[in-house]
């Protein structure tokens, strides 16, 4: 019995040490993968609606316009290396807003669909 025991005892050992010893990696607090995702598909938004012709010329500088002050933000919010949770949540704020200003500017009345960079009426 004490043999029998032991041996669940030194089994049970035998499986939970290695999931123990297993530490996950140190977190970096200057990782931002969703914000840079984030602004990679604003970004990616912007250029098929000039493609489009959705956005005009000059509202496709203003976007990116904003677009490089976000960036901007982002780069002094990782300067002193940790991105805080404040400074996170003002991130997000940002991109929220500059992601509705990308909507607007698509679905608004004014488009440039024969790409001579003047906006075409409204028929």
């Amino acid at each position: 019995m004490k043999i029998k025991t032991t041996l669940i005892a030194a089994s049970l050992l035998a499986l939970t040490l290695p999931a123990i010893a297993q530490t996950p990696a140190p977190r970096n607090p200057a990782a931002t993968p969703g914000i840079d995702k984030r602004l990679d598909n604003q970004e990616k938004r912007i250029e098929a609606g000039e493609k489009s012709g959705a956005l005009t010329p000059r509202e496709a500088n203003r976007l990116e316009a904003r677009e490089a002050r976000t960036e901007a933000d982002l780069a002094a919010a990782k300067a002193d290396g940790k991105v805080t949770g404040a400074e996170r949540k003002g991130l997000h704020h940002e991109l929220n807003r500059n992601s509705r200003a990308v909507h607007r500017q698509k679905h608004d009345r004014q488009h440039d669909l024969n790409h001579n960079g003047r906006v075409d009426r409204a028929r």
